[in-house]
């Protein structure tokens, strides 16, 4: 069977109600979809599951605990990643754990599925996604490999032995979206595949994200067949996929790019807490805020709040005041 999966919490429930719409509006009300708990915050995404009777709520506590003992040990076994995390103020024991809980997709109840981080709304279908599939490992569409050094720590002195950098520029992707089959790995392999990290290769990972380094070590290290249409569409046919791109445009709640749909619409650099915000009614000027509520509210269209006047800046610039404080060493909130 194939499906779609996604990671939640009741901090992000928004944006999983809108991604949710977007699945029924664009692939079909019918589709099955798994959400994996991001931590036990999931009042509200229990409730939002129970009413829709496409999707489930993953509960398999055996294979998210392997999980978890497999992300720990990953980072453990990096000799610097605790101690510069801990120097930038990071007090947990581990850099935004629960972050890696889709890894239990690999266990999940679907043969192929299509996993789309909660911040993203899908714009079309994925059947090409699937057909792909038949022939791949793995099946991804962004440009993640532009920016290889938010994957691996590029200073790494052995990184291109072990990555050479054609490989680098051709097999690196986002996390965000991607395409899979259930069991890709054995429990042999990737203990395997941590005997190399606990080696020594975990130091190409890059730190200051959790899940994603991970992710992109173990389908390069194991040599996957990785499709990515970004590399192999056509330039008139090929679509971005981030609202850091603005010159998308919206069509009933389709967004376009160039005069070609989009597979889907990452929120990539937003934070969860502006659509919560938004969602309270508070008027910010996030990028493509309409597409999201669209699909937010598209079953109690009553409830979309309306917003009156400029909105205001995600970033705004620091007061004459703040920049002074700053100045002499005061924090100003």
């Amino acid at each position: 069977m194939d499906g779609i999966c996604t990671l939640a919490n009741d901090y992000v429930y928004d944006q999983l109600v809108a991604l949710l719409n977007s699945i029924e509006v664009n692939q079909g009300k019918d589709t099955p979809v798994c959400v994996f708990p991001y931590d036990d915050n999931l009042e509200r995404v229990r409730a939002e599951v129970a009413r829709r009777p496409n999707v489930q709520l993953y509960d398999d506590q055996e294979s998210i605990e392997r999980w978890d003992t497999f992300f720990r040990r990953v980072w453990d076994a990096h000799p610097t990643a605790h101690r510069r995390r801990q120097e930038r103020g990071h007090t947990q024991p581990y850099y935004r754990f629960g972050h890696h809980r889709y890894f239990s997709s690999f266990d999940g109840p679907f043969d192929r599925f299509v996993y789309l981080d909660a911040d993203v709304l899908l714009m079309g279908p994925l059947n090409s996604v699937f057909e792909k599939l038949e022939h791949y490992d793995w099946v991804v569409y962004d440009y993640q490999f532009k920016d290889p050094g938010h994957i691996y720590d590029l200073d790494y002195k052995n990184l291109y032995d072990i990555f050479p950098n054609e490989r680098i520029e051709k097999e690196v992707f986002c996390s965000g979206f991607y395409g899979t089959h259930r069991h890709l790995y054995s429990p042999e392999e990737l203990e395997q595949l941590l005997g190399y990290m606990e080696a020594g290769e975990a130091e190409v990972l890059y730190i200051w994200a959790a899940d994603q380094p991970i992710l992109n070590y173990l389908l390069m290290r194991s040599q996957r067949r990785i499709y990515n249409f970004s590399h192999h569409l056509p330039a008139e046919e090929r679509t971005g996929c981030c609202v850091t791109s603005p010159h998308f445009e919206e069509k009933d709640g389709i967004m376009y790019d160039k005069g070609k749909r989009l597979t889907y619409l990452h929120y990539i650099g937003v934070s969860s807490s502006v659509f919560r915000r938004l969602c309270e009614g508070e008027n910010l000027d996030c990028p493509y805020r309409d597409v999201f509520l669209h699909y937010r509210y598209l079953h109690e269209p009553e409830n979309c709040p309306k917003f009156t006047g400029a909105a205001k800046p995600l970033n705004r610039p620091p007061s004459l005041t703040q920049r002074l404080l700053r100045k002499i060493g005061i924090t100003s909130k």
